[in-house]
């Protein structure tokens, strides 16, 4: 019998069809999917199904000193027993096995991870190793057909990421947590590419704290050619002689402003200059740039990521995770683009470049030999297939490809300069002599890959043709004040761009860096703004520890491991560097802990902070309850005990945005794709209250007259309660958000009136309230999973775990969290692990 090993479920599903001919049967072992076919069974893992971890005596992180964790051993052990189980017993039964798991170093460690696990019970077994980047019937055939050997170098680089990243980041993470008291589930992270890449986006927000803008002003005038006006803008030639538009001194403005703003002003043409510019089509996507465009439709790096990664495995697009931009020289492009030939939304376009005399793509700055740049298979999918931003994505990636065989763009520019006849009585900008004006125009002469990739600007901007020495009326003119603006803070995938430029991280883990940066609430919005938090932990290591944050001293152990997936270092070797990297780190940490410590609390403290609290004046913070629920209490408590409440779902997110009335600020709860803004806490708490009666209360008004009202709590929820309250406790939910109608309409059966709700939108038809929760009840039956028994996990997340593999709490169990989360949108590890430990 021979096993196959791929790196997750869907990759098996698909591989085990390709290779059956659609034959293949499937069953469950301990809750794991095997597909069978002719002697042949095909097994996925989930990720990493072996973790490293320090031995257990390590884990008490009071009776353990950070700095031991340097020099301890590092064991590995199963993270996912049922997987394990699993594949243990089907390589009992092999004589042979293959090794397909994705072509990277990642990849490769997770292969061998599972060679070791099959070694453990077969000894002899031959193990082989396939490699492709496109799960297509052809690539899979082909590497099947002349399987390789595990590169155990490859292998050993990913290996030492492993354990490197785990030394730094168990042994500092503890030492902050520790010196700040922040334990349990709001520890203080710290990670080897974490912290450099926070640190990114810390100088950038000190950069525009500290910007100090100044004032300037641009005029402009309209001037008239055959009764159609186009704009032209006053500029002058600096000190350096190059055009500047801004006017620095306001006296100056207003005296060149008021001499173009007199009555018949004419201006004479001095200047008419044409010229045409090659617009080239961009290059093929690397996983940077893939994300970069991606960003601009409205996608996290995780989330394009995430879906390139399912059309990665449906076998629609090649692996999405690749340095390379230049095409292989075993890829045709004209039968790839034949294969699109016919399709109804690609195939005229398809055509249109087949048509070309020679398709020459084009080649960007990176050639690599593991993988090719992003680019669409000859496996097309249907429109029906996929999710509207799954096809969003895929037609990005296509319309990415045609644009690299497709014709340059070419646009005309027109400049057209003018002077102002007539004296300005003031001195102008660096002695200049004249008063003139620029008009710059563009035409696009011939559109070229604009045509299939739509994706960039192809604006016009109308100069109408006009001949030197003509002279044009002015028809209208307009001074702007302006300040000068501060950078801009990163997009994730500009953030992205500068890490790879800087050697933070690689392709395979940038976008994981952000999301953690986002789960330890160490940065919030997008693009990325730092918490109080993250200033607090990037100045105690740029004061104490400037290595934990250096980007020199990542980009060089990221520089090591190349060298041993090269061949060029060890394991050993590596890891030693590390080490005494770290032992440095904590010689000038250990003497500062109590500093760092208080640092650390005070910047907690303001992160959590809304405003003044009512009673006593001091300050009311976001507090977390033993059960683990968000409130708004005093920071004055025991002596002051003041507090708000806040929704029961979802995580709070403090707004800048503040309350006229409470001077609080508004607070937003983060709650998936339920994500909604609670206001104020103190207006929702003055809000609570009990409405007029809808309806008698169908539990005890016979015998208690009690009747059903509709309610608003002090945390901002909703509902039909009873008026006998906590005596009868009978409600039903209503939605959050928009405003309750009660209409005239009443239901037969319940002789309650039916509810309408309004929102920007048309109003949402509730109905009876009562037939609407049972309506509730039976879709959450139909749909829902054991799943659905965890705390905080609704039908909606049920499905979406399903669709990854994770079909029942044995699944959830067995899983790895950052894995999972990696393959569901919405959902972060600390929530996968949090229903995992309830599990």
């Amino acid at each position: 019998m021979e096993l196959i090993i791929t790196e997750k479920d869907n990759a098996a599903r698909r591989i085990a069809d390709i290779l059956s001919g659609g034959s293949a049967s499937s069953s469950r072992q301990n809750g794991v999917n095997v597909y069978e076919w002719g002697g042949k069974r095909c097994i996925g893992l989930s990720g990493h199904v072996v973790g490293v971890d320090f031995p257990e005596e390590y884990s008490d992180w009071r009776d353990v000193e950070p700095v031991e964790l340097i020099d301890a051993e590092v064991e590995k052990r199963p993270t996912q027993e049922s997987i394990v189980a699993s594949l243990r017993s089907l390589a009992r039964q092999a004589d042979r096995v293959t090794i397909a798991t994705d072509y990277d170093r990642e990849g490769e460690l997770i292969g061998k991870e599972a060679y070791e696990l099959v070694r453990e019970v077969n000894e002899s077994v031959s193990i082989d190793r396939v490699r492709f980047s496109s799960i297509t019937d052809n690539e899979v055939q082909n590497a099947f057909a002349e399987p390789e050997e595990l590169d155990f170098d490859l292998a050993a680089a990913g290996e030492a990421r492993q354990v490197i990243d785990l030394m730094w980041g168990a042994a500092l993470t503890r030492f902050l947590s520790l010196s700040a008291r922040q334990l349990g589930q709001d520890f203080i992270s710290v990670g080897r590419v974490q912290s450099p890449t926070l640190k990114l986006i810390v100088d950038r927000e000190r950069e525009i704290q500290a910007f100090d803008p100044d004032t300037y002003w641009e005029i402009f005038a309209d001037l008239d050619k055959d009764g159609s006006a186009f704009e032209s803008q006053y500029f002058y030639r600096d000190e350096d002689g190059n055009e500047a538009e801004r006017v620095w001194d306001e006296p100056v403005a207003e005296a060149i402003y008021d001499r173009i703003a007199r009555e018949d002003g004419e201006v004479t043409i001095d200047s008419v200059s044409r010229r045409t510019r090659t617009d080239t089509p961009p290059a093929p996507f690397d996983t940077t740039q893939f994300i970069r465009a991606a960003g601009s439709l409205g996608y996290s790096a995780q989330r394009a990521m995430s879906i390139a990664e399912d059309l990665y495995t449906a076998g629609y697009m090649t692996y999405p995770r690749t340095d390379n931009t230049v095409y292989p020289d075993d890829l045709d492009p004209e039968d790839l683009l034949d294969s699109f030939v016919g399709h109804q939304t690609f195939g005229e376009d398809a055509e249109s470049l087949l048509d070309l005399d020679g398709l020459e793509p084009t080649e960007g700055d990176e050639e690599t030999t593991d993988h090719p740049p992003i680019h669409p298979t000859d496996e097309l999918p249907k429109r029906a297939d996929l999710s509207e931003d799954e096809w969003e994505i895929y037609e990005l990636v296509v319309r990415r490809f045609f644009a690299t065989l497709a014709e340059d763009a070419t646009w005309e520019h027109l400049k057209v300069v003018s002077e102002l006849d007539g004296a300005v009585d003031v001195s102008l900008p660096h002695d200049t002599e004249a008063v003139t004006f620029k008009a710059n125009g563009k035409r696009l002469l011939e559109a070229g890959y604009h045509d299939v990739y739509p994706y960039f600007s192809t604006n016009e901007n109308y100069v109408p043709d006009v001949d030197e020495g003509e002279q044009l009326s002015i028809v209208d003119t307009r001074i702007e004040e302006k300040e000068t603006q501060p950078p801009r803070r990163y997009g994730q995938s500009r953030l992205i761009e500068t890490m790879q430029g800087l050697g933070v991280g690689t392709k395979s883990t940038r976008h994981h860096t952000i999301e953690k940066l986002y789960d330890r609430g160490y940065i919030e919005n997008d693009p990325p703004r730092p918490t109080q938090l993250a200033m607090a932990v990037v100045e105690a290591a740029e004061e104490y520890a400037d290595r934990v944050v250096s980007k020199e001293m990542t980009s060089e152990l990221e520089a090591d491991m190349t060298a041993i997936a090269e061949g060029e270092a060890t394991l050993d070797e590596v890891t030693a560097e590390s080490r005494e990297m770290l032992e440095r780190v904590f010689e000038d940490l250990t003497d500062s802990r109590e500093e760092i410590g208080d640092h650390l609390q005070q910047s907690l403290k303001a992160d959590k902070r809304l405003g003044p609290c009512p009673e006593c004046g001091k300050d009311l913070l976001l507090r977390r309850s033993r059960g683990g629920s968000s409130f708004i209490g005093c920071d004055g408590y025991p002596e002051c005990e003041y507090t708000l409440p806040l929704p029961s779902t979802g995580k709070p997110l403090i707004l800048e945005d503040v309350c006229e009335d409470h001077d609080l600020n508004h607070v937003k709860m983060l709650a998936g794709r339920s994500t909604f803004v609670h206001g104020c806490p103190r207006c929702k708490a003055d809000e609570a209250g009990e409405g007029p009666a809808i309806g008698a209360c169908p539990d005890c008004n016979d015998e208690h007259d009690g009747e059903l009202v509709i309610k608003q709590l002090r945390n901002g929820s909703r509902l039909v309660g009873c008026t006998r309250y906590p005596d009868c406790d009978y409600s039903l939910p209503l939605p959050r958000r928009g405003e309750i109608e009660v209409t005239d309409e009443r239901c037969d059966e319940h002789d309650l009136p039916e509810l309408l709700v309004h929102n920007d939108d048309e109003p949402w038809e509730l109905g009876c309230p009562i037939c609407n929760y049972r309506e509730y009840q039976a879709r959450e039956s139909d749909s829902g999973t054991d799943l659905e028994a965890l705390d905080g996990l609704g039908a909606k997340t049920a499905e979406k775990l399903a669709a990854a593999g994770i079909e029942s709490i044995d699944d959830l169990t067995g899983a790895e969290a950052d894995d999972v989360a990696g393959d569901v949108d919405g959902v972060s590890a600390d929530r996968i692990r949090k229903w995992q430990a309830e599990a």
